[in-house]
């Protein structure tokens, strides 16, 4: 597989990420490296492809980063590219919980290596949390993990503390651990639960990601696939490209039984998003998956990927225009303290 796919992240505290942006993605796009990452004050988190030569490139650069030069990263490989473009943004959180003062650099859960992990989960009185969204728990989990049916890790706090004297009630000594794809939620949710007051805070060191790269199928607890975000949708044990397809419409995962369904129509609807649409999006979706078919048969891109394209370029514009108006507005700043 010749695309190489770097999974990152670092909580660190960048004074300016703004300053970050630019040439971070200038030297993606010179080295032909796509994917998504994330910059805030607290530091970076994304995934990347390309070639082995541009990922390093892109790599050396974020190790000179301020509090990044040992930033671990999680490698796995791909048959063709999994992101449509390269994109750099600036947000509040490079994970967002939404709780102020949820600091990992101050407090954090105990790391446990994959190699350690089964050992914690086969205790009797561990309680395991799966702090993913829910569509994602449904692809794959743990044995034995508790699922908090999340649409989004926002709502993860108000979660566990509706349910902490429930969960804690399970456990002789309540010991908790937690698990997310690649580690980032997780070191959020257990500096939360240490904020919270519980001393045995555990979770998995490098996420799934690290489990499933690292210990053999025939030792693994884990059941099922990991839900990625790019367009291998999952992967398995070894880091292997998984079996499932993402529903063009509502972008949640199918299984077999999914794609067996009446409710499901290829491109148009699945048996999550059936009856929830209006005629004139599954008008639109069927045009496209009609026009995918149709370059498919001639060796063309399809039109979906050249709207992609066309929405990227002006997405693009958009994104500088907002940086240049930022840096105009901190220039008028910098002035007025001067």
């Amino acid at each position: 597989m010749p695309i190489c796919v770097a999974a990152l992240y670092r909580f660190t505290t960048f004074e300016d990420p703004a300053s970050i942006r630019t040439p971070l993605r200038t030297l993606c796009e010179e080295n032909g490296v796509k994917g998504i990452l994330l910059l805030a004050r607290e530091g970076i988190n994304g995934t990347i492809a390309g070639s082995d030569a541009g990922i390093q490139a892109v790599l050396t650069h974020i190790r000179q980063l301020p509090g990044c030069a040992d930033i671990e990263v999680k490698f796995s490989r791909a048959p063709s590219m999994p992101f449509l473009r390269m994109k750099v943004r600036l947000k509040k959180e490079i994970v967002t919980m939404g709780i102020e003062g949820t600091d990992p650099n101050h407090i954090v859960g105990t790391y446990i290596a994959p190699k350690d992990w089964n050992a914690l989960l086969e205790h009797p009185d561990t309680i395991l949390i799966d702090t993913r969204n829910d569509y994602e728990v449904a692809v794959g989990t743990f044995e034995g993990a508790v699922d908090p049916k999340i649409k989004t890790f926002r709502e993860f706090p108000e979660w566990f503390r509706q349910n902490r004297d429930r969960l804690l009630a399970q456990g002789r000594k309540p010991r908790v651990a937690m698990f997310c794809t690649g580690g980032i939620r997780c070191e959020k949710s257990t500096a939360f639960a240490k904020a919270e007051g519980l001393d045995e805070v555990y979770h998995l060191e490098g996420g799934i990601l690290k489990y499933l790269e690292t210990i053999p199928q025939e030792e693994s607890l884990w059941r099922g696939e990991c839900f990625v975000f790019d367009q291998r949708v999952t992967v398995g044990h070894g880091l292997k490209p998984g079996n499932l397809e993402l529903c063009h419409a509502c972008r949640v995962p199918l299984s077999p039984e999914d794609k067996s369904s009446p409710l499901y129509e290829q491109g148009v609807s699945c048996p999550h998003c059936h009856g929830t649409q209006s005629e004139r999006n599954r008008a639109r979706h069927a045009e496209r998956e009609r026009q995918a078919q149709l370059a498919a048969e001639r060796g063309e891109a399809h039109l979906g990927m050249n709207m992609e394209q066309e929405r990227a370029r002006k997405r693009k514009l958009r994104e500088d225009e907002i940086e240049r108006q930022q840096a105009l507005r901190q220039g008028v700043l910098d002035r007025l303290r001067d």
